[in-house]
């Protein structure tokens, strides 16, 4: 299998797992990945990989690529508590999604006015982290377009 570029579902600043604020995700127990800390205002979170929608909640989605790779998108920490608050669904559980396709519209200023976190860790989910390989980008905390690639995982 080749190497699975994921790219940026969410513009904003690209930031090391282990510096997510929330033990779970920063202690790679989900997964290995990297995370983004999103502009303050309503932003599109897209598809990261192309592949089918596995699950879907209003604050979190889960793509399975045709490869079997699993790719988990989580808007903002704690933010189930929220129960759908500040996010909309635009996609169904079972479609198949292209890179770059709209997910989620994501009300960052709600999110952080319920008093959680907006970051957005992307997660490369049952893969060890030694197939992670994090794009530059995230070693230097640089601004991040949509689309821009985050981490590739090897095969």
């Amino acid at each position: 299998m080749a190497a699975t570029p994921v790219l940026a579902p969410v513009p904003g600043r690209a930031v090391r797992m282990e510096e997510v604020p929330d033990p779970v995700f920063a202690q790679l127990m989900v997964g290995p990945g990297a995370a983004i800390d999103p502009p303050r205002g309503v932003v599109d979170a897209v598809a990261p990989v192309s592949g089918t929608v596995l699950k879907v909640l209003p604050h979190a989605f889960v793509i399975l690529t045709a490869d079997g790779l699993g790719i988990l998108v989580h808007l903002g920490i704690d933010t189930v508590q929220l129960e759908g608050k500040g996010f909309t669904v635009h996609v169904e559980k079972g479609a198949e999604v292209t890179a770059g396709q709209l997910m989620v519209t994501y009300d960052v200023p709600s999110v952080e006015a319920a008093g959680r976190n907006p970051i957005v860790p992307v997660v490369a989910l049952e893969k060890p982290a030694e197939q992670v390989s994090l794009g530059g980008a995230v070693a230097s905390g640089a601004e991040l377009s949509v689309s821009d690639a985050i981490f590739t995982v090897d095969g």
